[in-house]
């Protein structure tokens, strides 16, 4: 059981100075109040050669806690690989809510989608294999989807993540929740370009240049948690 646990959570992008406190985390007040289909969905994603780009459990927790805090309904979520996040999601929004869930690679989501139904939420998703800008902007045709939104989740391509936000200050109301994944980098954000690892270094900068333009931003109410790899919470106020 030790063995499986370490298994599961090595894929961890926590940012806390020791394991040992990472742990102590996840044990403590992550896991046990986790879903049994969370925990298979999670085991499931160690096993991914990818596995890194899931959703890390402690994000996961706090998302789960915005979505109740302002009772939301519906929501998009741009990046879904195996669906952690949208599963949590699903099982967190109430039965009549609906996800507009964007990823290009259906394959991975198909790793996820037997769990999700298991869970019986997948009919709370609306699975869309798509670029992200397309969805986003058909979307924005229909006047109805106009501040339609209460949440949204982006965890994609990091290029994109100013243009996403710029649609999704139309598509999300006021008093609803944008929330930016890996908004650290590993960390990279405070280390030079010379110190970081040349495979980060593009995303590095992406991340440099979107965190800046969104703590520049008078449309939302901001605060860039350590929490996985770095959670960026936007709260819509104009």
């Amino acid at each position: 059981m030790d063995n499986e646990k370490k298994e599961s959570t090595s894929f961890s992008k926590g940012l806390l100075q020791t394991e040992e406190l990472y742990q102590y985390i996840l044990g403590t007040s992550v896991y046990p109040r986790e879903s049994e289909h969370l925990k298979e969905l999670r085991d499931i994603t160690a096993t991914h050669p990818r596995a890194v780009m899931a959703t890390a459990p402690d994000a996961g927790q706090l998302i789960a806690l915005l979505l109740k805090l302002i009772n939301a309904k519906r929501t998009i979520e741009v990046g879904v690989f195996t669906g952690y996040s949208l599963l949590l999601t699903a099982l967190t929004i109430p039965e009549d809510g609906k996800i507009v869930a964007i990823d290009m690679n259906r394959e991975a989501y198909e790793i996820g989608l037997p769990i999700i139904r298991r869970a019986g939420v997948d009919n709370k998703i609306d699975f869309i294999e798509s670029e992200a800008l397309p969805v986003l902007d058909q979307l924005l045709e229909d006047p109805g989807n106009e501040n339609g939104f209460d949440f949204a989740f982006i965890d994609a391509d990091k290029i994109n993540y100013w243009n996403y936000h710029e649609r999704l200050m139309k598509l999300v109301k006021v008093g609803g929740i944008v929330v930016y994944d890996n908004t650290l980098w590993g960390g990279t954000v405070a280390l030079s370009e010379e110190s970081t690892p040349e495979a980060m270094r593009e995303g590095r900068q992406r991340t440099l240049e979107v965190n800046k333009l969104l703590a520049a931003d008078s449309r939302v109410q901001i605060s860039l948690a350590p929490l996985g790899d770095g959670i960026t919470i936007c709260r819509r106020i104009l």
